[in-house]
């Protein structure tokens, strides 16, 4: 009788939990086995030499931990977590799904396993163009095909340089000095020409490719949903696997 088709979907999310509940069940049996006293036992009875002797009541200790039964748990989780996870495998072989941007295909056939790769990568992207610096807003820009870059229209500055000047208040008389006020004056001598450059981009690219960036990791997701919705078939290859091992475990 073969077992009922599910979705990928629910075998990758089944899978996910054996495979936690496996490494812990082997952790903990891997520990309790690296004990002695558990797995020992015995039973011990006293006999006097002479029938006037001691008499000492018989000792016993119970084994508590069995090598075989710790086994036999261990390959039922084993072989329930393997069977899961070689299902999930196989099916990603088939689950392949279209990613579709406004009604175009931009990616054809996609496994489901390369759509969650894309779309950890959309969100690296996401992060980096976040980043990527931008025109200054207090400018006016235009691309400069001999620069390769953008930049702004000259604009003029005037290069000016100090000059002493003196006014005489009050001419010198025979008592008193002449009484001159001194300060510096700024006069033009030359006008800068200034044109900035700038290896940024506009702000209207950087938004426009984060709006693309987002469309294309919404076509991901949806495909990748698509992907892992097909029904699978259950794939048994644990008890063979482990029978190699466990074969003369009694």
């Amino acid at each position: 009788m073969s077992m009922p088709k599910i979705k990928l979907h629910q075998v990758i999310a089944l899978a996910n939990g054996k495979k936690a509940l496996a490494q812990a069940s082997l952790t903990e049996s891997h520990h309790t086995l690296q004990k002695a006293e558990p797995i020992s036992g015995i039973t011990r009875t006293y006999m006097p030499i002479n029938d006037d002797g001691d008499k000492f009541p018989p000792e016993s200790k119970l084994v508590q931990v069995r090598v075989s039964e710790i086994i036999d748990r261990i390959r039922k989780i084993l072989t329930d977590m393997i069977d899961m996870v070689a299902t999930q495998d196989v099916a990603n072989t088939t689950a392949f799904a279209n990613v579709i941007v406004d009604g175009v295909i931009v990616v054809k056939n996609v496994p489901a396993t390369h759509l969650l790769f894309l779309e950890k990568r959309l969100d690296d992207l996401n992060t980096f163009v976040k980043k990527i610096p931008i025109l200054d807003p207090a400018e006016s820009w235009v691309f400069s095909t001999e620069m390769s870059c953008y930049a702004t229209s000259p604009s003029k500055t005037i290069k000016t340089k100090k000059v002493p000047r003196n006014n005489v208040k009050y001419e010198a008389t025979d008592k008193h000095p002449a009484q001159v006020e001194t300060w510096m004056e700024d006069i033009p001598v030359g006008y800068w020409s200034t044109t900035k450059f700038s290896g940024a981009i506009p702000d209207a690219e950087r938004r426009a490719m984060l709006v693309r960036i987002q469309k294309l990791k919404d076509a991901v997701q949806i495909a990748r949903g698509s992907a892992n919705s097909i029904e699978v078939e259950n794939v048994s290859v644990a008890e063979k696997f482990l029978s190699y091992i466990f074969l003369d475990i009694v």
